[in-house]
């Protein structure tokens, strides 16, 4: 079998920040993968706070570093939430900018590795969720047009009562493990995922 590379690109979600176990959802669903009998080498390149402007500046660099070229890599891409956030009355980054970085990365992204997408989790506050959803349903065309699987965890996690929850009581935006759990579990039963990870190189 032939081992993958997976690299994680994103925020403080793909990081897993606010979990006691410092698993995250990342971490939680490639153990899952492994414990099936994949074989992954798993790369967390999530930062706090950054935006799809700074992941556009950064992805290409740290990815190549991670999958050279005769290796079976894979890239997973998960942000949004630090660009809808507002910070003296305006979004950190505008909504078409935000499409735009989107769309370069992918387009970029596509061209070199199998790639997949991942909306951003909901926050703590129903303004900005509003914000990222709206956010979230335009990355998932821009997928679409790209012919990228993208999945919604936004929706579900906004009914997830668990989710909510640990959020609140956290920091108002990151869960701890049982929401990361809860996270992980809509991953790996998503049919994008598990046909992704067993893809082999060609």
């Amino acid at each position: 079998m032939t081992a993958s590379r997976i690299c994680f690109v994103g925020d403080s979600f793909i990081n897993g920040t606010g979990d006691p176990e410092y698993l995250g959802w990342t971490g939680r669903i490639v153990a899952a993968a492994c414990q099936a009998g994949e074989e992954i080498t798993y790369y967390n390149l999530g930062v706090r706070r950054d935006t799809s402007a700074d992941i556009l500046k950064r992805w290409l660099p740290e990815v190549s570093h991670r999958l050279p070229p005769d290796c079976n890599g894979k890239v997973l891409f998960s942000f949004g939430a630090n660009d809808i956030i507002l910070e003296k009355g305006k979004m950190r980054v505008d909504l078409p900018d935000s499409l735009n970085h989107t769309w370069q990365i992918l387009e970029q992204a596509k061209l070199l590795f199998p790639v997949l997408m991942v909306s951003s989790p909901p926050l703590g506050n129903d303004e900005d969720n509003l914000r990222l959803a709206a956010l979230s349903n335009q990355f998932e065309q821009i997928c679409l047009n790209l012919s990228i699987p993208y999945l919604d965890v936004l929706t579900p996690l906004q009914q997830s009562p668990i989710w909510l929850n640990e959020v609140a009581a956290n920091d108002g935006a990151h869960p701890q493990s049982a929401g990361y759990a809860e996270l992980a579990e809509l991953v790996t039963n998503w049919i994008g995922w598990t046909s992704w990870i067993n893809a082999k190189k060609a």
